[in-house]
């Protein structure tokens, strides 16, 4: 049996109790009748003031036809709870009407400057992840053209520096240089991906080269080195999260962004989920196995000795169920792995953790 088959399997020993009742919303004690959005309030943050279950926040709003999103809300909205007709508690808003902003560009021009709504995740907390790191697959980032030097013979460049770097098949304009970091690995020792770190923002400055491209570092975070590739610029803003509650994806907690050893509270994890299985807002479970037990007169953990182990081969092994310890929120996905904020945990969260439904 795979590991992926062997935790579905224990998963859903540990999750059918809770399952097979009817998925209705449960809204906490402590939620206010009454809350006005503020400014630097997230979605997170108000679904979980509302919900044991924050991931259930659409359903809030599921008679509320004025809401076309309940993942778009605005500063100023005021949020209610009422019954509905079956005696269903949901959530309303009341929105004035937004009063139009002007905003003058640095040319002079005016334009409307339209309102922006509530992040759905601590932007603070996610940002350096969403800004600095990457994931790709090693044919993609070998691919990719690459720093070759400078006119002064230098090694390493900075802001401003003009530098000549390999020409690329098709040329963008806004360009990013970027460095491979670490080797990604899932739990069988398998190489899922490159850990790749944001340097440098650029622009192409020449494209008349044959085979070669100038290149002026605009802002560099990190000095850059010949060697370091150079890719098309990395968006910096995150997609649009829609809050959903993982079904049948199951995974393993693989690294962390942070190099610590033991995580809690909004750390950054890396899972070994592919963008083919989460996007951002996906929520998940994080569940703690125990060692197998080796069954016999005197029970022992597998692995103790050898000793140990060669005197029970005999007995039969027995798998711990896997209990729930935490939760997670995917804030960015990519082909092989992806990236989520801890947002719940009970107990310290390592490598080797199960991620699974909420």
């Amino acid at each position: 049996m795979t590991s992926n088959k062997l935790i579905r399997s224990l998963l859903l020993l540990v999750l059918l109790p809770i399952y097979s009742i009817a998925q209705n919303i449960s809204v906490k004690d402590t939620a206010p009748e009454v809350y006005i959005v503020q400014k630097g309030d997230t979605l997170w943050g108000i679904s979980n003031m509302y919900l044991d279950k924050p991931w259930q926040w659409p359903e809030l709003w599921r008679t509320n036809t004025y809401i076309t999103n309940p993942h778009l809300i605005y500063p100023g909205d005021e949020l209610r709870l009422v019954k509905n007709e079956k005696g269903e508690t949901v959530l309303e808003v009341k929105r004035e009407a937004a009063k139009p902003e002007i905003k003058l560009s640095p040319e002079g021009v005016k334009s409307l400057k339209a309102a922006n709504p509530i992040p759905a995740l601590p932007w603070s907390v996610i940002k350096p992840y969403i800004e600095n790191e990457m994931i790709m697959t090693k044919q993609v980032y070998d691919r990719y053209p690459y720093v070759l030097g400078n006119e002064e013979g230098a090694v390493r460049y900075a802001t401003d520096n003009l530098i000549l770097g390999k020409a690329a098949r098709r040329s963008k304009e806004n360009l990013s240089i970027v460095r491979k970091q670490n080797e990604l690995l899932d739990m069988e020792g398998n190489f899922i991906g490159l850990q790749v770190r944001y340097l440098a923002k650029a622009k192409l400055v020449d494209t008349e080269l044959n085979n070669q491209a100038l290149i002026r570092i605009l802002e560099a975070n990190l000095e850059v080195k010949r060697g370091d590739k150079i890719i098309p610029a990395v968006s910096a803003e995150p997609n649009e999260v829609m809050l959903v509650a993982a079904q049948n994806q199951t995974g393993f907690i693989i690294d962390d962004l942070e190099q610590h050893n033991l995580l809690g509270k909004f750390n950054v994890v890396v899972l070994d989920l592919g963008s083919d299985q989460v996007s951002a807002g996906t929520v998940m479970g994080i569940y703690s196995q125990g060692p197998r037990i080796v069954d016999g007169k005197q029970p022992k953990y597998e692995g103790e000795s050898d000793t140990i182990r060669s005197a029970f081969s005999q007995g039969d092994e027995i798998s711990q169920p896997a209990l729930k310890v935490g939760e997670v929120l995917v804030f960015k996905s990519f082909d092989t792995a992806s990236y989520a904020l801890i947002t719940k945990s009970a107990k310290v969260i390592k490598r080797g953790m199960i991620v699974a439904k909420p």
